[in-house]
Formats: C-alpha cells, structure tokens, sequence
C-alpha cells in the first residue's frame, strides 16, 4: 500500500521540524496512540490502538528516524505487532519546504500488513489508512496553533494585607476632635461648680452662702482659668 500527499502547516520551517522531532506532540496526534517513549536520538517505542473495519488491534513495536536532514526532512520506519489481528510495517519520506504562509510538508509512504489484518481487502485497507492520515495533520495543524498563541500575562501581584491586630493610624483630624473634646469637658466642669456653688452651697449658720464662700480673688482666679481654656477651645477649633 502506497500514500502520497502534502499538507500546508501554517507554521515557520523551525517550528514544523521541532514538532516532527518531539514524541509529546506526535503521540498526541497520532490516532490511536497510547504510548510514544523515546528510546536514543532516533528511536521511540510506541503502543497504538487501530480499529480497521471490523478489526480492533493493539500494535506495539518501534519507530525510527534516519536519513536526517534538519530541517528539511527526514525517513522514518516502524514495525509493530498487533496479536492475531496480525502486523504492520511500513515507512515513510518527509519533506518540508518554506512557503508564503508557512511550510509545506510532502510524504511518501508505503505499508506492509499481514495476518487477519490482510483479509479485509485492499480498499478498505486503503481509506482508513488515509482517514488516519488526515486525521493525524488536522491534530498536527491544531497542536502547532495552540502552541504559537502568546500566553496571558501574570496577574499583578497582589499587597500583603496588614495583620488584624495592628491598630490603626488615627487621622489628625481624629486627634484634634480628641482635644477639643477634653477641654470642652473642663470647661462645663468649671461652669458647673459654679452653678452648684452659687445656688446648691450650704454653709454653716449664720455664714454667707453661694459663691460669698470664697473669696474675690479665688473666684476671678477661677474665672481666669476658665477665660483661658474658652480661649485655647475656640483656637483648636479655627
């Protein structure tokens, strides 16, 4: 059984040879294919499960690679057994040429099979062998694509979050509302002993009473005092 065909990979010449040399690409491509290892530089070991009409067979053999050329082309043969489903064996040229769009790539194959696998006649033989083919270059096309699309860019880093026991900075603002606070409440505390002195004070018999207790110059030192604060009060507030 022969095959000839070519197929456009819209890939530059580098990018398609590479992909022909790595055995992660090629096992996913190949249809069937359950294991592809590589044994040295130009031999890889290789299971592959291959339904032909009414046949289902599990193949397992070598693959290698010879004539090398990088990265114009290269040969490449295998065998494989298949149990009573019988064997395969075959080969095939690869080349590939640069073109406009991308690289074109030519193969010429030739096949062997024996055993149960031979009965089954020389055209059904022949069609799923092409089916296979063009399923292989329709993965191989999609495989080379998603590898040549930019990968997105890494999220921005995101800031250490502050630890849930670390207090937080009071704004200046907050410290002035403190302040004001504090010399408000020292303010009606001063007014409200002297209410409570001039109205509430009980003294002894016969004794003035109210703010008659103490004298001038305690209660302007008081007012004083007060003025003061009223003063620094309304300075906080400007």
């Amino acid at each position: 059984m022969d095959l000839r065909g070519q197929q456009n990979i819209p890939a530059d010449w580098e990018t398609v040879w590479k992909a022909l040399n790595d055995p992660e690409i090629l096992k996913a491509c190949i249809p069937g294919c359950e294991e592809l290892t590589r044994i040295s530089d130009t031999e890889m070991a290789a299971v592959a499960a291959i339904r032909v009409g009414p046949v289902s067979a599990r193949f397992r053999g070598t693959v290698t690679i010879s004539d090398l050329d990088p990265p114009n082309g290269y040969t490449i043969s295998g065998e494989g057994q298949g149990g009573v489903a019988g064997f395969a064996r075959g080969s095939a040229t690869v080349r590939l040429d640069p073109v406009q769009d991308g690289t074109l790539l030519h193969y010429d194959a030739a096949a062997e099979i024996g055993g149960k696998l031979s009965q089954l006649g020389a055209r059904l033989i022949d069609a799923t062998a092409r089916k296979l083919a063009a399923a292989f270059f329709e993965k191989f096309e999609a495989e080379i694509r998603a590898r040549q699309q930019p990968s997105a860019p890494p999220a921005p880093p995101v800031p250490p979050a502050a630890p849930a026991d670390r207090p937080a900075d009071v704004p200046a603002q907050a410290k002035g509302a403190s302040r004001w606070s504090l010399v408000a409440a020292a303010v009606l505390g001063g007014a409200i002993v002297l209410i409570w002195l001039q109205y509430f004070g009980h003294p002894a018999a016969g004794a003035p009473t109210g703010l008659h207790l103490v004298s001038a110059e305690f209660f302007m030192a008081v007012q004083l005092v007060m003025a003061g604060l009223l003063g620094y009060l309304l300075g906080l507030r400007r």
